[in-house]
């Protein structure tokens, strides 16, 4: 019987994180609406896959943009800040990208959008466990 409980609960918890929902934030910066998606809700330490959908404001997606993210944590004491950058490629119509959080904690996230000479930025915070 006990094995039989087990057995139950671990489907259960596979089931739980297979569906689990992408961590999702949407805002509009400058002239976009943006929508980014990340791949664990909520973030883990070490790789989480971002995709970032861009809209114009026709509605229209946005594939001719340079696209960057870059991720940081502050100084705390006896650690130095921790700044990271990545670039993104455009697949389909959507921006990807890997952001790799080193240590467990609350990141500052800023999504780069350049774009005939502008640039727009979207600010967000997520806490990686």
């Amino acid at each position: 019987m006990k094995r039989l409980a087990v057995f139950t609960l671990t489907l259960l918890l596979i089931g739980g994180i297979a569906y689990a929902k992408n961590y999702e934030v949407n805002k509009k910066v400058g002239e976009y609406d943006v929508e980014v998606k990340i791949d664990k809700n909520p973030p883990v330490v070490g790789d989480n896959n971002i995709t970032i959908d861009i809209k114009d404001a026709s509605g229209k997606n946005v594939t001719n943009a340079a696209v960057t993210v870059e991720y940081s944590m502050p100084a705390m004491p006896g650690m130095p800040a921790m700044n990271y950058k990545t670039d993104t490629e455009l697949k389909g119509d959507e921006y990807k990208a890997k952001m790799n959080l080193s240590m467990s904690g609350s990141w500052n996230i800023a999504v780069k959008i350049t774009r005939s000479g502008k640039t727009a930025t979207m600010k967000f915070n997520v806490d990686a466990h």
